[in-house]
């Protein structure tokens, strides 16, 4: 019997090192702000469950290169999918650093990000004793009439599962639909754990120059 699959759900994931050292030493004082603002909140309640989330980094300079070729490659993972390209450009809406508690208990809950055709991360910090991404069945009609999944070994993926998890190492890229549901499970403050996140829209051409 032939087996075809159709309407699959990619991710692509991939290893860049290079950006490494220099990311971490520009995203340090991103870290240290967060953690100020958050400064009355760990005082009162300490700081175990905290995210450091830093303002936009769209417009510092010393992330250009990254911000170029993460943004080259998602207008790639667009155009591989067989959306014409030729008739789009794509924006960053947003673009940030954040970094789980020292003392434990960083996380996020399932979510998307509204209305964006592409999302990323870039992983300064992290390893097998840190949080890691989770990502969920997006089709509703498949979540909907789901069967018992059978058991299978640790880390297989079944067709009909209904999430992956990705362990990524320091300088992995993740690459994903904007529609592609998330988590990230509690981390234990094990070890420090970094990343950087990214938001892309595409719009029709011509549209980004009215737009303010």
């Amino acid at each position: 019997m032939e087996i075809a699959h159709f309407f699959s759900t990619p991710i692509w994931t991939e290893y860049r090192p290079e950006f490494l050292n220099s990311l971490n030493i520009a995203s340090d004082k991103y870290i240290e702000e967060a953690k100020l603002k958050n400064k009355e909140h760990i005082q009162k309640y300490g700081d175990f469950g905290k995210n450091h989330h830093s303002t936009p980094l769209t417009l510092d300079n010393d992330f250009l290169d990254f911000r170029n070729y993460v943004g080259q490659q998602s207008l790639n993972f667009l155009d591989q999918q067989g959306f014409d390209m030729w008739q789009y450009e794509t924006k960053f809406t947003e673009l940030w650093v954040q970094e789980f508690s020292e003392k434990g208990g960083g996380h996020h809950s399932a979510h998307v990000h509204w209305n964006q055709h592409v999302s990323g991360f870039y992983f300064l910090k992290c390893s097998k004793e840190t949080s890691y991404p989770i990502f969920h069945e997006p089709k509703t009609g498949a979540r909907a009439t789901k069967l018992k999944i059978k058991p299978s070994k640790e880390n297989f993926v079944w067709p009909a599962s209904d999430m992956i998890s990705l362990k990524p190492v320091p300088g992995t890229i993740v690459i994903f639909p904007g529609y592609l549901e998330h988590e990230f499970p509690v981390d234990y403050g094990k070890e420090p754990f970094r990343f950087i996140h990214w938001n892309i829209q595409a719009f029709p051409k011509g549209v980004l120059n009215n737009v303010i």
